[in-house]
């Protein structure tokens, strides 16, 4: 049950379809605020969200429920997903709360949760809210009356961010001179990204910084760099930035228009922070969806890159436990733990530009430091779900095609979390042949698991 509730990165779905309604984002707020009361001090909890209509009916429901729990309210309105877990960190909340579905459309929305330091809470944690949720006789621990939260609401919660995110900056540097266009996705970062970015010297140029409820992430922001990149061309700006809807994730574009992912952003930031001395045993923590060539560009420069199952929580709590200081995912999360604790798509457009500061050199020769091999993934519709190494014959055809790559290459099989889908990744130098090893292990999957 605990599964229908939280994916990888909290509650997500369609709004008013179950479980994204209203009275389940109640019970959330009633069970989560139950869950972190502890002691006599007055509990806070912070609040923020992203654009999207559906927002203001969520925001009400986790309201009362986490009043109801005695949890006293702080709502910030809408704000990035890394401002809530700062905020909740500075203002020594016992609890963040975020209303948003990140990158997806406007027609749905998602809740997590922060701990009182700023991270994600981890698994077991929203296993024991769901059950509370869940649990139609659940008997909650209702507070005394006279004890219940009160809500308000904070008004300079943006302008304490910005603060923050810019002293991460190095104070003898600005960002005078150069021409930056950003793409805020209609979403949560539509006004502190600009106007951080303006205060640090930049010429701004934004793009989806209107948002009106329902345009979030409609053809803008990081699942669209395209657009960006045409506009760092048309006005031949030095940078481009884009952002998704709650800001926790960036797609970088150089004065050429060329695009650059996480990858390619860990690969330079990894780099500089070796160069420093700020890059603990030379680690890097990274999913299983990063390209081989990042695995092999901290190889050959002395490092090491870690990987985890998908989701920036995971590479969070890996960082955690080895004590690394940089992470992220292909997709643009990047973790940037001197500074925060969670991806945070302005600060980490920050760290970029302060390389390109000192450095004094433009983007593109700074960048171009991996080049990412050629990729084949297909799904395939599987009727069980067998442990896959513990499937003989496909285990055999993977041993087979790494021992073809030799090292300069990757082969992934993973079951969806969603779809009753085996998804198949080959990864290797020679396209032609990653698409036929591939092709062959489909066939054998579609065979044994049938």
């Amino acid at each position: 049950m605990a599964e229908r509730l939280f994916g990888t990165d909290g509650l997500r779905g369609r709004v008013n379809v179950w479980p994204m309604t209203v009275d389940i984002a109640q019970r959330l707020g009633l069970a989560a605020g139950l869950r972190f009361r502890r002691g006599t001090h007055r509990h806070r909890v912070v609040i923020g969200k992203d654009t999207r209509l559906s927002g203001y009916m969520f925001e009400s429901a986790l309201t009362a429920g986490l009043c109801a729990a005695g949890m006293h309210v702080i709502m910030t309105g809408p704000l990035p997903t890394p401002a809530i877990s700062f905020l909740t960190r500075n203002m020594r909340a016992d609890l963040g709360v975020v209303i948003s579905a990140s990158h997806n459309p406007f027609y749905d929305n998602g809740i997590k949760f922060f701990d009182a330091d700023g991270y994600k809470l981890p698994d077991n944690v929203e296993n024991e809210i769901s059950q509370m949720v869940l649990d139609a006789d659940f008997a909650w621990p209702y507070p005394d009356t006279d004890k219940v939260g009160r809500a308000s609401k904070i008004e300079d919660a943006g302008g304490r961010y910005i603060v923050y995110t810019k002293s991460c900056f190095p104070t003898q540097l600005t960002l005078d001179g150069l021409r930056i266009v950003v793409d805020c996705a209609n979403g949560a970062s539509y006004k502190i990204a600009p106007l951080a970015l303006e205060e640090l010297g930049a010429e701004v140029f934004r793009i989806g910084c209107s948002p009106n409820g329902v345009n979030i992430n409609e053809h803008c922001g990081s699942l669209y760099p395209d657009v960006v990149a045409a506009k760092v061309r048309e006005l031949r700006a030095d940078v481009g930035l884009a952002l998704d809807g709650d800001a926790d994730r960036l797609i970088v574009v150089d004065e050429h228009g060329t695009i650059l992912d996480g990858d390619q952003l860990m690969a330079m930031c990894a780099q500089a922070m070796m160069a420093r001395g700020e890059l603990p045993g030379n680690l890097l923590v990274s999913t299983v969806m990063s390209n081989i060539a990042l695995e092999i560009f901290m190889r050959d420069h002395g490092g090491t890159l870690m990987r985890t199952q998908v989701g920036d929580r995971y590479v969070v709590e890996a960082m955690r436990r080895e004590g690394a200081m940089l992470g992220g995912e292909q997709s643009g999360h990047l973790i940037f733990r001197h500074y925060s604790t969670t991806g945070d798509g302005l600060l980490a457009a920050l760290q970029i530009l302060r390389i390109v500061r000192e450095k004094e050199k433009p983007l593109s020769e700074l960048a171009g430091l991996i080049t990412p091999f050629p990729q084949t993934l297909i799904n395939v519709r599987v009727e069980k779900r067998l442990p896959l190494m513990e499937c003989a014959p496909i285990a055999e055809a993977v041993a087979a095609v790494e021992r073809e790559l030799d090292g300069r290459g990757r082969v992934l099989l993973r079951y969806s979390g969603t779809e009753a889908l085996c998804r198949i990744m080959v990864e290797g130098e020679n396209p032609d042949k990653v698409r036929a090893y591939a092709a062959d292990l489909a066939e054998i999957v579609a065979r044994e698991l049938r």
